[in-house]
C-alpha cells in the first residue's frame, strides 16, 4: 500500500538536469502529511536503523527524510554536504554522478562518537553518492549498518556494488 502511493506522488520529469535524465521527485510525498508519516515510520522500522549508531543523511533532499527518522528514533543526525557548506575540519571525497562530478564532506567531529551509521537518501541511481558517503565514513574506521531509499533506480544495479543492508520503498 504504501509504495502504491508514494508511486501516485512521485513525478517524473523527462531531461532534468540535463538532457537524457528522468528525474523522479519526491517532494510531493512531503505535501501528504499521511504518506509521509507512514513512509517515515517504515524506514524507522528497519533494523539496521534502528540498531546503528546514527542517522546519516545526504545533501540535500536526505536530509529531510533523515531529521524525520532522527526524531522518531531520538538517533543522532548527521549530515553529509555538497562543498561549502559545513564549517570546521572536514572529511570530504569526490565523487561521480550521472550527470557530472561532485563531492561530499562531513565534519569530523560529528562523527566521532559513533561507530555504525545508517545512510538515508530519497534515491539510489548509479551508488556513486552513497560510494562517497561511505568511503568518508571507512576512511576513519566507521560503519555504514545500511542504506534506505525512497526510490532505486534498478536497471543501474547500484545495489551489486554496495556491500550493506539496503531497503527502497519504491523501484523503477
Amino acid at each position: 500500500m504504501l509504495s502504491r502511493n508514494l508511486k501516485k506522488l512521485i513525478q517524473s520529469f523527462p531531461d532534468f538536469p540535463k538532457e537524457g535524465i528522468l528525474f523522479r521527485d519526491i517532494t510531493p510525498i512531503f505535501s501528504d502529511p499521511r504518506v509521509h508519516s507512514e513512509l517515515i515510520k517504515k524506514i524507522s522500522s528497519y533494523k539496521f536503523i534502528r540498531d546503528s549508531d546514527a542517522i546519516l543523511a545526504i545533501d540535500a533532499r536526505g536530509f529531510l527524510l533523515g531529521s524525520a527518522v532522527s526524531i522518531e528514533l531520538s538517533k543522532p543526525l548527521i549530515l553529509a554536504r555538497k562543498p561549502g557548506k559545513l564549517p570546521g575540519e572536514l572529511i570530504t571525497h569526490s565523487y561521480e554522478l550521472e550527470y557530472g562530478n561532485n563531492s561530499l564532506s562531513i565534519q569530523k567531529d560529528s562523527i566521532a562518537k559513533y561507530k555504525s551509521f545508517s545512510i538515508i537518501d530519497d534515491l539510489l541511481a548509479t551508488g556513486g553518492t552513497v560510494e562517497c558517503v561511505s568511503k568518508i565514513l571507512s576512511s576513519v574506521g566507521k560503519e555504514v549498518a545500511g542504506l534506505s531509499v525512497i526510490i532505486e533506480l534498478n536497471d543501474l544495479k547500484a545495489r551489486s556494488r554496495l556491500p550493506f543492508d539496503i531497503t527502497s520503498e519504491v523501484t523503477y
